[in-house]
Formats: structure tokens, sequence, C-alpha cells
């Protein structure tokens, strides 16, 4: 008896050593668990609270899904102002912020060259898929790699890297320098295109889906995905704080796209309806099928950003009815590409992020008409009166050559002319500026590159804060005080406030253990954890860090 119980003993020990042994080299062996197909997905302006706020309406195989058998981060944040698409995406996919990558904003103002630039708009190339400018587009002002440029070194450029969106910008930014961009024209195309700097024709994949009519089909009526009584998650149908489509008297359900599309930009409508997110997944299931991702013998990876739900906060702000229909349309094409992906690649053989680029805030109409502070600011009556107390003070005209995205560009030429210290300038305009009604704080160029912040507000403009790219005055408006262009309702974002910098964080699938934290995250730690799933070199301008609860 007693030499049965010690070879038992022996046995259980020697299998639990095995299996620690074996669980170790799983680990320390990242081509154990790598994936088909990673699928990175960005939710343009989805505010965290979507995720609990409709949680009860959502169904089984999309959010719940990810969440359910996946890991949640519940504490997860930008680290950066400003919040913007552009910024969004480089920042998720290069796991840096602004200040490192490059993209200070969508649009800002080059001081080289003395105009506005467009983040990815590339004159050197050109269109492809139409005759337009639509496709001049490249990702050449990012100055950093991406997570999907290092998994295509680290593959020898054998792993597949494919970037879509309704925007140019959250196609391209995702897939780096390396990778495919394809993005939506509607107008009178009504087609998915691409640029020179990726290829010279279009795949016939993409032509096929072109010429099929699908994106044509999706003109149809928008009503409610439900019965609308049960959208009690969401303010009243009818408001004054929601804009509407022209032609439209007020932004009541339904809508008929197909006699709103000629006063509304034609097929651009689509993109500012839920069917925009579902021209998005079918081009996506589309993508994995023409290009065969996850059939490769390495890891390829697609990038996918959801641009209606953004489109839709704007007109219609986030306590809409048809916010909420957005997000449970979206929840249905999320359930449909997941099955697809079960059926295609395995179920457990792909995994997938989903993230934002940024949140968004209540319109500040409905938040004074419940006694909470929030306001309106008008750039244009700023401006004129900034450069006139400027003219007053130092008797120059043209001090300042732009004033753009809450930041004020000297011209140091006028300075050096003038003989102008910059640092008396940035503070003698920073003064007046902090006087300003609505205007909450204000950093000058100067105390941004001498002085270090760590945490508040002002480290979060020193992390979007470019030496070369950004102004000379950076100021910060006060919490849910937006442009009066939203005056007359709809929503905007761009903030360093939690309802812009607080998004969601998903992951699920192959590799991933379930759970939930509420650890803070940052948006930068999303590429250097995948690189360390992946087991390949980080982006090169990476200051993230690797969220090691995520992993068995």
């Amino acid at each position: 008896m007693k030499v049965f119980i010690f070879s038992v003993i022996i046995f259980l020990s020697t299998t639990f050593l095995f299996s620690q042994t074996s669980e170790t080299k799983y680990l320390d062996n990242p081509l154990a668990i790598q994936p088909k197909l990673v699928v990175g997905i960005v939710v343009d302006q989805m505010r965290y609270d979507y995720v609990t706020r409709f949680y009860n309406k959502y169904g089984e195989g999309g959010f719940k899904r990810m969440i359910n058998e996946g890991f949640t981060f519940k504490n997860h944040n930008f680290n950066y102002i400003p919040t913007y698409t552009g910024p969004g995406h480089a920042s998720i996919f290069t796991g840096t912020t602004p200040s490192i990558h490059g993209i200070i904003a969508n649009d800002w103002y080059d001081k080289t060259i003395q105009k506005s630039v467009y983040c990815v708009q590339d004159d050197s190339i050109n269109s492809v898929g139409t005759e337009n400018n639509s496709g001049k587009m490249s990702p050449h002002r990012m100055k950093t790699t991406t997570i999907t440029d290092q998994l295509r070194l680290a593959t020898q450029q054998k792993s597949k890297v494919i970037g879509i969106s309704l925007k140019d910008r959250g196609a391209i930014l995702p897939v780096g320098h390396s990778g495919t961009a394809y993005w939506f024209l509607g107008k009178e195309e009504a087609k998915w295109i691409s640029s020179s700097f990726y290829m010279e024709t279009l795949p016939e994949w993409v032509t096929d889906f072109n010429t099929s009519g699908v994106v044509k089909s999706y003109l149809q009526e928008w009503n409610t995905l439900y019965p609308i009584q049960n959208y009690s998650e969401s303010g009243p149908d009818k408001t004054n704080f929601e804009k509407t489509f022209n032609g439209k008297e007020s932004s009541v359900f339904p809508y008929d796209l197909k006699a709103l599309a000629p006063v509304n930009g034609n097929f651009d409508l689509i993109k500012e309806t839920p069917f925009g997110n579902s021209i998005t997944t079918d081009f996506a299931i589309a993508a994995i099928e023409g290009e065969n991702l996850g059939a490769n013998t390495v890891t390829d990876f697609l990038a996918i950003s959801y641009s209606s739900t953004d489109y839709i906060g704007h007109t219609f702000g986030i306590n809409s009815k048809e916010i909420q229909d957005t997000y449970l349309r979206l929840d249905k094409d999320l359930e449909r590409l997941f099955t697809y992906l079960d059926a295609t690649l395995g179920k457990n053989q792909y995994t997938v992020f989903l993230t934002a680029d940024h949140g968004a805030v209540q319109a500040p109409a409905y938040l004074q008409s419940q006694h909470i502070p929030a306001g309106f600011f008008n750039n244009s009556t700023f401006e004129k009166e900034v450069k006139e107390h400027s003219k007053q003070v130092f008797k120059i005209d043209n001090l300042m050559e732009n004033i753009s995205s809450n930041q004020i560009f000297l011209n140091y030429e006028i300075m050096k002319a003038n003989n102008l210290k910059a640092e008396e300038v940035q503070n003698r305009i920073a003064e007046f500026v902090l006087q300003y009604p609505q205007i909450d704080k204000v950093f000058t160029r100067h105390q941004l590159d001498y002085v270090h912040y760590t945490d508040g507000i002002g480290a979060l403009i020193q992390n979007g804060f470019h030496q070369k790219r950004s102004g000379d005055v950076i100021y910060v408006l006060d919490p849910a005080t937006i442009s009066t262009w939203y005056q007359d309702g709809g929503t905007t974002h761009g903030s360093g406030f939690s309802y812009d910098t607080h998004v969601p964080l998903l992951f699920f699938g192959k590799g991933i253990k379930k759970g939930s934290t509420y650890t803070r995250t940052e948006v930068i730690d999303i590429a250097p954890t995948l690189a360390a799933f992946l087991g390949i070199a980080r982006p090169n301008g990476t200051t993230g860090n690797v969220l090691t609860e995520l992993f068995y």
C-alpha cells in the first residue's frame, strides 16, 4: 500500500512539473499562441459608457461576446490632448503620443510652408479607383512605425496588413507605412478607393465589390432596429439638442435616405447612418476573402475603423435615439463579423481588440437644461480679440500667423525684425488669453519645453505637443465647452476631460484570458502589448507598457 501511495505521489508530482514546464514553454514561445489573424477594431467616438449603458440591449454575439469570453479594461484612457481621430488612430497603433509620432491633429498649421495641412494628405501621389483627389493620401506625416509595420518587418513582409475605414485617416494610419489601406468615397461614386502609395490599380476583389451594388442598396429607410419605446437608455426622439439632415424638418425617425440623399451629398449620406458601419463590415469580410487573410503561414492583420458612429454623434449627440440605434446595429455587425471568422478560420484561431479613438461630450445645451455647467465658445470672436490685443500691446500687425486647434502660432520673422523675445511675447499673450471667458488654462511653448508635467492637464498637453509642429500658446476651454458650431445641436470632442479620454478596450480570442480590471491603462499600451503577444519588436517610438494581466 505504501509503495502504491508513493507511486501515485511521484506520478502526480511528475505530471504537475511537466504541466508547469509545458506552460512555461507555452508562455515563453510566442509562436505557440500566435493567431492566424489579428483584427484591430477602432470605433470612432465611442465613449466607455456605451458599453455599460446599452449592455442590456446588446445581443450575445457582439460586444457581450467580447466581454464574456475575453478581457475588459474598464479604466482605459487617452493620455494626451487633442483627442481627435487622426491622433487617436496613430497613437493606438504606434504605442506613443503625438509628441513623438507627429500626428498632432486632423489638420494643423504647418509653419514651414505657412498653410494648413491634413494629416494624411499627400499631393505627390495619385488616386487609385477615382479621378478626383480623394485618393491622394498616405501616412507620410507619421514619423514612427506602427505595430503593423513591425509585423511586416518581423515576417519579411509575408504578413498581409489591410486597413479599411470610411475615413481615409482611419484606414491609413493604423496600417503604418507598409500595409495597404482602402477608404470609402461617397458622393456620386459610392465605392472603395486607395492611392498609388499602395498600388497602381485596385485588386479584382475590390472592383467586384464596387460593382456589386451592395453600397447603393443601403440607400433605404433608416428606422429603429427595435421598437423605439424600448430605447429607454436615450432621450426623447424629438429634442432641441440635435441637428438633422438637410431636407428633414426635425431629427425624428424614420429617415428616407433615398429621398434625402440628393441634398446630403448623395452616397455620403450613408456614412452618417448605421449603414455606413454595415458597409464597412461587408467590405471587411470581402477583404478577408479577397486577400485570404488568416490563411498565411504567419499572422495577418486586419484594421477596421467604424466611422459612422462619429458622424452620427456629431449630428445627433450622445443622448439621442439615433446614437443608441447605431450601437445596437453595430453590435449586430460585430456579431456578423465574428460569426464569419468562426466559420472561415475557426473559433479561437483569431484575436480581436476593440477600442476607440476618442469619446464625446453631452450636448452643452442639454447639460445647461439640467443645470450642469457647459457652454459654447466663439472661435472667430476670440481670434479677432486676441489679434487686436496683440496689436495694441506690441504695436505690430500680423504677429500671429495662425490660430487653430486651440493653438496660437507666432510669426518669428516679425518678432526677430522687431527685437521681440519669444518668451516675453508668449507670456504677454498667455496672460491675456487666460483672462478670456471660458478659457480655463493656458500653456506657452517655453513652459512645455522647460517644465516637465507629470499629471493633470499639463501632462496631457505636453504629450500632445510636438516641438516642430505645435503652436506657441496653447489654451484649454472650460469643461463641456465647445464651438458655437454646435449651438443648434450635436456634439464634438478634442479635450482632455474624461468624457473625451475614457474609452473601451476589449480583447478576446486566441491567447486572451477571461477577466477584467479597473487598473488604469492608456491607449499607448495597446501596441507594445500586441508586440509582446506576437513576439515581435515594438514600434520604434513606443512609450507605453505591456498589459500583462491580459495573458495566461
